[in-house]
């Protein structure tokens, strides 16, 4: 593949982007041209707000060629869009090959949650460890992986708490990570609850891949019905107002688990639960917390 590489001005380096990607080129980046020099300058604003400007002084844009586009025909069509009479000098530079799939799936090894518990990419063999579970599970942008803090929250509470043969409920259960884990650390009957169609799809594919029987559904699914444990790893508002549900939905000497929730969030949290449970931080992480409580007998 080939690369379009010229400099712009800061004005241009936007409509020049947009009109180069509308020509047809595949990508668009813009890159200061004085990087590594004295004449690099930061581009930034205050957190939360946008920078004043959106482009450096001198502008360098590489915009990545379908194969057969002729360079020079795609920036005059950008230039003539913008309005621009003179086409900047521009050069081509080669993109070496390259195995895209295995360079991002090098970035992404098995994680170690606790001492029982591993999160296995499929192009990645089981570790070798005794006395260990292993979920099978790839990264993805959707439904969750196990990679954030309250996912590891959530699997540390089960891993050191979870007797077997006890039910469990995971409410939002996304991917179905939690499910799968209670399942291979000795559950019983495991339910997997969630808003999303495509979550339910997914959790329950997930599970099927990893050998363990879990029931997914919608939010009707086994309506009424009471476990052992019930974990939720939601986000504090949806979390609040749940409580009612959710705590009807611990078996009487149950256990509840909540994450999702920011330390500063957790009293919050637990004052939303207290009519039916007492919630208490268990664990905190990364400014994340882990709550737990127990349903009275």
């Amino acid at each position: 593949m080939r690369e379009l590489v010229f400099d712009c001005p800061e004005q241009l380096a936007e409509p020049l982007s947009d009109a180069l990607l509308e020509a047809g080129v595949l990508s668009v980046s813009v890159e200061d041209a004085d990087f590594g020099t004295e004449a690099e300058r930061p581009l930034f604003g205050e957190p939360g707000l946008e920078p004043e400007t959106q482009a450096w002084s001198r502008n360098r844009v590489v915009a990545l060629l379908p194969d057969g586009e002729d360079p020079a025909q795609l920036l005059a069509l950008a230039c003539a869009a913008c309005g621009i009479d003179d086409t900047p000098a521009w050069q081509l530079r080669k993109v070496p090959d390259a195995d895209w799939v295995r360079l991002t799936q090098s970035q992404f090894e098995p994680i170690e949650v606790d001492a029982r518990i591993w999160i296995v990419p499929t192009w990645h063999e089981v570790p070798d460890r005794p006395g260990t579970i292993s979920i099978r599970l790839d990264p993805g942008l959707a439904f969750g992986t196990g990679s954030h803090p309250t996912t590891h929250l959530c699997l540390a509470w089960l891993a050191a708490n979870l007797r077997a043969g006890r039910s469990v409920l995971d409410y939002g259960c996304g991917s179905g990570i939690l499910a799968i884990a209670a399942r291979k650390l000795g559950a019983g009957e495991t339910v997997g609850i969630d808003i999303d169609p495509q979550a339910v799809q997914s959790a329950q594919a997930n599970a099927q891949a990893n050998g363990v029987e879990v029931l997914t559904g919608l939010p009707d699914v086994r309506q009424g019905w009471r476990a052992d444990v019930v974990v939720a790893n939601i986000l504090s508002n949806p979390l609040k107002v749940l409580a009612p549900m959710l705590c009807d939905r611990v078996l009487p000497g149950g256990d509840l688990i909540l994450s999702g929730v920011l330390e500063r969030q957790a009293d919050e949290v637990a004052r939303a639960y207290a009519p039916w449970i007492e919630m208490k931080v268990w664990r905190a992480l990364d400014g994340w917390v882990c709550l737990h409580g127990q349903r009275p007998a």
